[in-house]
């Protein structure tokens, strides 16, 4: 039975916070904002060591981060749809889906035609849904969290306030998805061993917010006496506790409703968002057995980083004073002030004797002739081990191109794993996406750009409220190849007649050659733009 009291749904949130704080050895909270900091790189927080002596960093922590970050995002992912029961063609027609979605009737039963041609209008309208919600960056922003904090959350919505642009009969269709990153800090899953997010029996999402916005929310919806006597009592900021879970609705189908709450207080009742997906998409960097958080690296590469500062200090603080060592001055000769300056005059008073023994310096202990080919075999040893070594960096040299592709290619096949749960985050958002199309879309247009141009096609969602989509992406890799390589493959090609001289100016790399077009343009006989 689902709890939908706020008493009920607050001590459900501190059960989850108080297991968090049981992750590990000093919790997730802690070790997440330990290894925030050890990335940014403010590494001696807390270590007492005072101004005086230079405290160096030397951040691997930060390139092996960035250097894996880079090499998961470095592909364009393409969403691919389908409906499952029905098969889709491994080659695409030759009509252009313009054409070919203008030709169905949209009476009775969709066809495996029309919903082949429906999946082929959702892969394109998914790119325009990524560019509109900036998708890359938040992956992008997601995946950090998770390097940092073991999980990467991003979470899809209805903002029902969203113009689009659309209308129908001169009345504006407001409303469509917006997603955004949370904190797993902020997120709580009912069963934190179960990774299965589909089979959680509920989530709760905590939020800060003005008091204004909750109370407009709760008068909104209907919030009783009660419930608006309570949020009086509140503060500035409130927490909102947002909670997801399944039930079955009136047809008996499951689907996932939603309640918000704060500590005392019905901010919005129990409604049913239609959704038959949490929308969540969660994304572990490393897994822990059977548990639905994921795990950092940072946290046991904490220690090689401590060690690796301290010695590179030591060794750069026992150069320091090897340079300007320590100066003993005896008080009884020297009476003038000592500054240490060059050339400076000291006026001694005594004996030769005195003289010979006014100043002397302390000889510092010198570090060991190894010392520093231990701290650099530490430093490459932690990068090596984390998969950064200096194939996949770049610091190597290869006799050609083909040989360092082939080094670097070796050097990033561990992280295939990782990349294979990335590609999975993907998935879950693209379906996540197709559940809001078919539950909330309604009838509208939608946006698609392809060879045609960008055209808007009618889109009826109630017709497709039975399919049960899926998804897969794939990979399309950037081809590594320089301007010179490009110029080369170019030559070749219009050398032997496979391209035009206009197609041979098109596909020039860009910014290479001043006003290209107007170059075409001068030489080609025929005038011919481009």
């Amino acid at each position: 039975m689902i709890n939908l009291n706020p008493v009920a749904i607050f001590d459900e949130y501190k059960k989850g916070i108080n297991f968090k704080s049981q992750i590990g050895n000093k919790g997730l909270f802690e070790q997440t904002d330990i290894n925030e900091r050890f990335y940014a790189g403010d590494q001696w927080y807390g270590a007492n060591c005072g101004n005086k002596r230079p405290l160096v960093r030397h951040n691997v922590i930060k390139r092996i981060g960035e250097y894996k970050l880079s090499q998961i995002l470095d592909f364009t992912p393409e969403i691919k749809y389908g409906v499952d029961g029905i098969s889709r063609p491994v080659s695409k027609s030759k009509t252009g889906l313009k054409k070919r979605m203008s030709g169905f009737r949209y009476v009775g039963t969709a066809g495996n035609d029309e919903i082949n041609a429906l999946t082929d209008a959702l892969d394109k309208y998914a790119l325009v849904t990524a560019k509109r919600t900036g998708l890359k960056n938040l992956c992008a922003k997601a995946l950090k969290d998770a390097y940092i904090s073991g999980t990467g959350i991003i979470y899809t919505y209805w903002d029902s306030n969203l113009q689009t642009g659309l209308n129908i009969k001169s009345v504006p269709i407001m409303g469509d998805i917006k997603c955004e990153v949370l904190s797993v800090k902020n997120v709580y899953f009912a069963n934190p061993y179960e990774q299965d997010i589909e089979n959680q029996p509920y989530i709760i999402i905590a939020s800060i917010r003005d008091f204004d916005d909750v109370y407009a929310e709760a008068e909104k919806y209907g919030a009783d006496e009660f419930s608006l006597k309570s949020l009086k009592s509140e503060e500035e900021k409130v927490l909102v506790l947002t909670k997801l879970f399944k039930e079955k609705d009136e047809s008996g189908s499951e689907t996932v409703f939603c309640t918000k709450t704060t500590e005392n207080a019905v901010i919005r009742p129990k409604f049913n968002t239609k959704l038959r997906r949490f929308p969540l998409s969660v994304f572990r960097f490393e897994e822990r057995n059977n548990m639905v958080y994921g795990e950092s690296e940072i946290t046991y590469l904490i220690p090689n980083q401590i060690a690796i500062n301290r010695m590179v200090t030591a060794n750069v603080w026992s150069a320091v004073t090897m340079g300007m060592p320590m100066m003993i001055v005896n008080g009884d000769t020297v009476t003038a002030d000592i500054t240490n300056e060059p050339g400076q005059i000291i006026k001694v008073f005594g004996t030769n004797e005195d003289i010979n023994g006014a100043i002397k310096y302390i000889t510092p202990p010198d570090t060991a002739s190894n010392f520093e080919k231990g701290v650099n075999a530490l430093i490459e040893n932690t990068l090596t081990q984390n998969g950064a070594n200096e194939v996949a960096l770049g610091d190597s040299k290869a006799d050609n191109m083909g040989a360092l592709n082939i080094m670097r290619n070796a050097a990033t096949m561990p992280l295939n794993l990782i990349k294979a749960r990335y590609f999975d985050f993907l998935e879950s958002i693209a379906l996540i996406w197709s559940d809001f199309w078919i539950t909330q879309y309604g009838s509208r247009k939608i946006k698609i750009c392809d060879e045609s141009g960008t055209w808007y096609l009618p889109f009826n969602a109630q017709r497709y409220k039975d399919l049960y989509f899926i998804c897969s992406v794939d990979s399309i890799k950037k081809p590594e190849f320089t301007a010179s390589d490009s110029i080369n493959l170019l030559n070749t090609l219009l050398e032997k007649g496979v391209i035009t001289k206009k197609e041979y100016f098109e596909r020039l790399p860009s910014g290479l050659i001043k006003d290209c077009e107007k170059l075409y343009y001068e030489e080609n006989e025929k005038g011919d733009k481009l």
